[in-house]
């Protein structure tokens, strides 16, 4: 059985909302696996908290930029080793250098951005040169990308966390406040895709076992089992796709209501988020 720490289980506590025992014994089935705890407590029964924006993560700077002409919006996470690092003004200032230059180029994917020149060298090089500068492992560990009529980008305080997304109307003053709130929204709620129809087939697997076994737990009938999991899935499905999402600005309004009343063909054609440690 894997060795559980007391910082271990009072991380989980505040990520989760439950109680320190069930976290305890949630870490120790899970062999100390963060998201597979997480897993045992729903399979339990467990209400869980909602993870928000200052959730516990990793050290590095997470920054997202739009283009000019507001078509093309790019977000990366540059990791390094300490919080004192990552709050230095020559990381954070080399981070930006590098987020100014995939937007300039319109770098593609993350191998086509550590291949782009910034300062007469590669991205890549250019993070060797920082290495040697910092004296930690520096990481570009994550870049996308969105392209479409307008963009819109929100960086957490603190550059631990960002959203992007793409929308399907071209901006003016509103769509792009409602864009930036949206964005906000991506990087608050978490969500897993855009609409019911896009979430992963792998997220719906597993919150259908995830509903079965809940059932199960509750004693439920067998022939009841498949009914309540899909019951659960939709449920889950609800609060977890974006346009389906109440909206964290007003309450009992789904985020494609609010975006409905900008333009009634106003959609989320598609989003990224990035958080340290997640």
């Amino acid at each position: 059985m894997a060795k559980i720490t007391a910082k271990e289980v009072n991380e989980l506590r505040k990520i989760t909302g439950v109680g320190m025992m069930d976290c305890k014994k949630a870490l120790q089935e899970a062999e100390g696996d963060f998201d597979k705890a997480i897993e045992v407590l729903r399979k339990k029964g467990q209400k869980l908290a909602s993870k928000r924006a200052d959730r516990s993560a990793n050290e590095g700077y997470v920054i997202a930029k739009t283009s000019d002409d507001g078509k093309f919006a790019a977000i990366m996470m540059l990791n390094c080793e300490t919080d004192f690092v990552a709050k230095n003004a020559d990381f954070i200032s080399f981070a930006t250098k590098l987020i100014d230059t995939a937007i300039e180029n319109k770098a593609a994917n993350l191998d086509a951005f550590k291949a782009i020149e910034v300062d007469g060298q590669t991205v890549a090089d250019a993070i060797v040169e920082m290495i040697g500068k910092t004296g930690e492992k520096l990481e570009l560990s994550a870049y996308e990308t969105v392209s479409d009529e307008s963009v819109a980008v929100y960086n957490h305080q603190g550059n631990r966390l960002a959203a992007i997304l793409g929308m399907n109307v071209a901006a003016d003053d509103e769509i792009s406040k409602v864009g930036h709130e949206v964005a906000m929204q991506i990087a608050a709620m978490n969500p897993a895709g855009v609409d019911t129809d896009n979430v992963p087939k792998e997220v719906i697997e597993k919150e259908l076992e995830i509903g079965r076994e809940q059932a199960r737990q509750e004693n439920k009938p067998e022939q009841m089992i498949e009914r309540i999991a899909q019951g659960k899935l939709n449920k889950f499905l609800k609060e977890n796709t974006l346009l389906n999402q109440e909206s964290i600005r007003e309450a009992k309004t789904p985020v494609r209501d609010v975006l409905a009343r900008v333009n009634k063909d106003l959609t989320v054609t598609k989003f990224y988020r990035l958080g340290l440690g997640e």
